[in-house]
């Protein structure tokens, strides 16, 4: 059935909305909610900028550089504003995908559909983390592929967008490993349906242009022994035990981070297609199918014998976005399009209702909330697996540091100036960031290469750690290690300074504990040297 143009303007002007509401509610949470755990690490990588770095490719620390004028901005906000910014451009672009694959209203629902689920929106479309601009370059070269990969006759114009696709897969790969599956996307479809690209150049120049914009990350990686290929190597590597645990919190995870409702929209949608009924274009559905299907049974498989992470596979939820967007576009505009008022129907809309349900109750409970959800069983774990302390009350542990450092350097009994000391990435990088930083003191980790990841490198750029002199550690009880057994071989004395509850809501989320670690014995050695 065909769009009138009334209705068309109607529905861009419905996305336009959709993508300024929906910015607004980041923005919102931006300004509301303190780094979590994985956000707060790669501000190192802004921090300390390098061709590539021990965990991802250096695209997330770029995108961060941009956005608060290489760190001229230090604030939450300002951190998290690239990616919104990068998740309003993504709105923008799945919604031309759906237009060109059906059209404005397939384009409109893939928008919804994108906007409802918590990977797209919030995981990837809020929070500073590699998924971020990986989806955004993922996406754009989704919508140039479907342009140039089914055409009869190959010219000019399809191979300078064959390169832009290139050069979209390759900024992808600068973000996230697995980004390489554009690429395996394209040559599957190449090769099960239009083979005419494999005589043409175009396709062997864009894989060159690829490898050239990703050959910063090949280029540190010789440089330091391919250590980050084979960390993540070790990650999926199979361990040849069969673990059905694994496979169904993969399949929990991937349910409940693209929204439970429009994962049920999706999977009626895929059913249709696998029973044969015609709502895409041939050429379009391969292009998307290829897109998804390989990566998604890539670490779907992986689960069933390694512990795996539902995000991972959350760019091939894109293309299946799509495809459930065309449709229940064909199925509701074929039952109600006369009526305006159904071109949102409940269906579409319910997963974006669930949503912001979802924020708001999730932003009361990490903020306000006066009810603990970890253990409370003893003070050094109080506070333990309860994920809302990974985004709450660092605040309140600056504040008890700033009292304790001026009595103690007052006092004359720590040096003015004197630096922190942690054992792992997190909370350790929580403390750099909210504790460290402000004062202008320096945070070294103590531990080996996977307990501290980039710190191997940071602690070296920050001129490492000085024989003789006194350090600050805070343990905190939802992470807690006994400092004795972290630091003890390389401090002459360890000294309790104050222990100080946090709370919300008057209540008590856990506790931070303060320590005076005494002359380092100059006796750490750097994981990388070993």
């Amino acid at each position: 059935m065909t769009l009138t143009s009334e209705l068309v303007v109607k529905i861009r002007k419905q996305v336009v909305w959709l993508i300024v509401i929906a910015t607004m509610v980041r923005l919102l949470l931006a300004s509301q909610l303190e780094l979590a755990n994985d956000e707060v690490y790669y501000w190192t990588y802004a921090l300390f900028p390098d061709l590539s770095h021990f965990d991802h490719p250096p695209m997330v620390g770029f995108l961060a550089q941009v956005f608060t004028a290489n760190l001229f901005f230090t604030d939450d906000f300002f951190l998290r504003l690239g990616t919104i910014v990068l998740s309003a451009a993504s709105t923008w672009t799945i919604f031309c995908i759906g237009r060109k694959v059906k059209d404005e209203l397939a384009g409109l629902y893939a928008a919804l559909l994108y906007t409802s689920s918590i990977y797209c929106s919030i995981i990837s479309g809020f929070s500073l983390i590699p998924d971020a601009p990986q989806v955004f370059f993922w996406l754009l070269s989704l919508n140039a592929a479907l342009d140039v990969l089914p055409v009869e006759k190959i010219t000019n114009a399809h191979r300078i967008k064959m390169m832009s696709i290139a050069v979209f897969a390759g900024l992808a790969m600068l973000s996230k490993y697995h980004s390489v599956f554009i690429w395996i996307g394209i040559l599957l479809y190449v090769l099960f349906q239009n083979r005419k690209w494999l005589l043409d150049y175009s396709l062997y120049a864009s894989g060159i242009i690829s490898l050239l914009v990703f050959s910063p990350v090949i280029i540190w990686n010789v440089k330091n022994n391919f250590i980050s290929f084979t960390f993540h190597g070790d990650r999926v590597a199979p361990a040849f035990e069969i673990r059905p645990d694994y496979f169904f919190t993969e399949i929990g995870g991937q349910i409940a981070y693209n929204n439970p409702l429009n994962i049920i929209l999706i999977v009626i949608a895929l059913m249709a297609l696998a029973k044969g009924k015609r709502f895409l274009d041939s050429s379009f559905k391969w292009i998307l199918l290829f897109n998804a299907i390989p990566l998604w049974l890539l670490f779907t498989g992986f689960s069933v014998f390694r512990s795996t992470l539902p995000h991972w596979s959350g760019p091939a939820f894109l293309s299946m976005i799509v495809i459930s967007a065309v449709y229940w576009s064909e199925r509701i505009a074929l039952q109600h399009l006369s009526e305006a008022n159904t071109i949102r129907p409940l269906r579409m809309l319910l997963p974006s209702y669930f949503l912001a349900f979802l924020l708001a109750a999730t932003l009361y409970v990490i903020n306000y909330s006066p009810f603990p959800l970890g253990k409370q069983s003893d003070v050094q774990n109080f506070g333990e697996y309860d994920f809302t302390q990974d985004m709450f009350g660092y605040d309140q542990i600056e504040d008890a540091f700033k009292r304790i450092a001026a009595r103690e350097e007052s006092n004359g009994l720590m040096k003015k100036g004197s630096g922190l000391i942690s054992n792992k990435w997190f909370p350790g990088t929580h403390l750099d960031f909210y504790v460290a930083q402000p004062h202008h003191r320096k945070l070294f980790l103590i531990g080996s290469l996977n307990e501290i990841h980039k710190y191997a490198w940071i602690n070296e750029q920050r001129g490492g750690l000085e024989k003789g002199q006194d350090y600050y550690h805070i343990a905190v009880s939802n992470y807690y290690k006994n400092p004795t057994e972290a630091f003890g071989n390389y401090f002459e004395t360890i000294v309790p300074l104050d222990t100080v509850r946090i709370t919300r809501g008057g209540e008590t989320m856990r506790h931070a504990f303060f320590y005076r670690l005494k002359n380092y014995q100059g006796n750490f050695e750097n994981p990388l040297t070993h």
